[in-house]
């Protein structure tokens, strides 16, 4: 979808010229849903990671309009050997409460979202060490050459190690449990922007960075974000003035806002795809009605619902074609997608119930089934279609929907028998889906999220080759491949990539990104 915006200039050639913006403005947004945590490493989650951005600074990151790598707390960086890779740290930066950014902080940084706490596991992948050289460079050591090593650290922000020991925040807070330590609720990074206040499910606070390093077009000095969960009640701020921008507008009200003198909207293709996950390790199901076994093992049963899902009348009606239908894990912009495994199995009743009397339950079965109510696009919406498509092969599935900050605790802790799952790849490489969605769990990043914990030998054979492949063409063929065998095995049920709408104040000017996410430096009030 071509994109309608009015695009900031581009952030690398206001570094460049030094471009100082004037007539301080707030800008309050808002959208469904809060952050978790303020600790860096803690949960692996788009919404937050975005909102963190401001405060928090990686080495690298990508440009908003190009989204190539470009330098932020790293000026440069070289690959020494194929598996030592040598970064240059940028002079002069220093965090919020004072003190320099230094090797220390950034080799800290990244052996932290190393710990067994962290859900950063992705985003290390194939790390083996880090070593600072001097004060100013740290090397990079990985178990084997790494391709998307730098896509992979846009990610990975930086804190301050002495402040993390000060406050006994060495280790990331467990999500799994309700244990909190400082960096839950403070923030010390070294951002264009500075957590003043932050009260849970009410509102975050930051205020302008006036030491950053960096200068911006963004003429911001307060970033007000209130989390609303009734969509309606959100379009409602929006149309009244109360805030400037809605990161997730209701679909149906997209084209009184299109037309609206004092609104706009900007949209396009996100490189996240929503899709059903599926308990495949339990011998019998939590609440089923099928003692002894669990129907969900059965390739045939996934499959039936699967097929009994008709993808394309919910992107139609529930999305209001806020969606590309999709059969593949990963989105069109994604290395390793192809247009074949892009083709859904055909939505087909008569082939699901064969399929369901095959594996031996012609009458069905009671399933938990499992749905966040305000992450992603109308999404308890769509699983309140699916749970009546359900119903036509006899399955009944058992609907229950929780807040984004409840409910992936919960299918972390493998608490859901089916549940939705949507999954964007900031490194737009399909080695990030396939080792955290479809490799067995283990060590590393593999399979952190492969919550139905599903397992394949050789589906971990594949992914463990497209680790240590360094013939790009090769790589990209071993990725399509283990997409296809997702398919075939119905690993997990792919429903769309979604579509980004933003509404807005005309007077707003942003960077739509494939990420969804708002890129601080570029924002300006008019």
């Amino acid at each position: 979808m071509k994109l309608r915006i009015i695009a900031a200039s581009a952030l690398s050639v206001c570094l460049a010229l030094g471009t100082v913006a004037v007539h301080a403005k707030t800008f309050k947004w808002s959208s469904a849903s809060d952050i978790s945590t303020w600790d860096i490493h803690s949960q692996n989650n788009a919404l937050q990671n975005g909102i963190h951005a401001a405060v928090y600074e990686s080495l690298v990151y990508y440009n908003s309009e190009t989204f190539k790598i470009e330098p932020v707390l790293a000026t440069a960086w070289t690959q020494v050997s194929p598996t030592q890779l040598r970064m240059t740290l940028r002079t002069g930066v220093k965090f919020h409460d004072g003190s320099n950014f230094t090797a220390d902080d950034a080799v800290f940084s990244i052996q932290r979202a190393m710990a067994p706490t962290s859900n950063f596991t992705p985003y290390i992948q194939g790390i083996d060490r880090v070593v600072k050289v001097d004060d100013r460079t740290i090397d990079v050591f990985t178990k084997a050459y790494n391709p998307v090593l730098l896509n992979q650290m846009t990610e990975l922000r930086m804190m301050s190690k002495a402040w993390a020991e000060k406050n006994n925040s060495t280790a990331p807070k467990d999500i799994k449990v309700q244990d909190e330590n400082f960096a839950h609720r403070n923030a010390n990074g070294t951002g264009p922007f500075m957590l003043k206040e932050w009260v849970p499910d009410q509102r975050i606070v930051l205020n302008r960075n006036t030491a950053w390093w960096g200068t911006a077009p963004t003429n911001v000095t307060e970033i007000v974000y209130t989390p609303v969960s009734a969509v309606a009640t959100r379009m409602a701020a929006l149309l009244s003035g109360e805030v400037d921008f809605v990161l997730d507008p209701s679909p149906q009200d997209l084209p009184r806002i299109r037309s609206a003198p004092g609104l706009k909207v900007i949209d396009g293709i996100e490189n996240r795809t929503i899709f059903f996950g599926m308990d495949q390790h339990r011998d019998e199901l939590v609440g089923s009605d099928v003692k002894g076994k669990n129907p969900l093992k059965d390739v045939r049963v996934r499959k039936a619902l699967y097929q009994a899902i008709d993808a394309a009348t919910i992107t139609r009606v529930t999305m209001r074609g806020l969606g590309q239908t999709t059969g593949a894990l990963v989105a069109p912009q994604v290395a390793g997608w192809t247009e074949a495994v892009h083709q859904r199995y055909p939505y087909d009743v008569a082939a699901a119930q064969k399929l369901m009397a095959e594996a031996g339950y012609p009458n069905g079965f009671e399933v938990d089934f499992a749905c966040p109510n305000n992450r992603y696009i109308n999404d308890e919406q769509i699983c309140q279609a699916v749970t009546a498509m359900w119903a036509r092969i006899g399955v009944k599935a058992k609907l229950r929907t929780q807040p984004l900050v409840t409910y992936f605790p919960m299918i972390q802790r493998h608490e859901a028998s089916i549940y939705m799952l949507g999954w964007g790849v900031p490194t737009f490489d399909a080695l990030y889906s396939l080792q955290s969605l479809v490799r067995t769990p283990g060590t590393g990043g593999d399979g952190n999220y492969n919550l139905g914990r599903y397992s394949n030998p050789k589906m971990d054979a594949l992914i463990d080759q497209v680790k240590v492949e360094l013939d790009p063409a090769k790589r990209t063929a071993l990725m399509t491949e283990a997409l296809k065998l997702q398919n075939d095995d119905v690993a997990h049920i792919p429903l769309h990539n979604q579509v980004i709408p933003w509404a807005m104040k005309r007077n707003i000017d942003v960077v739509h990104r494939a990420d969804n996410r708002v890129d601080w430096r570029l924002v300006k009030v008019n």
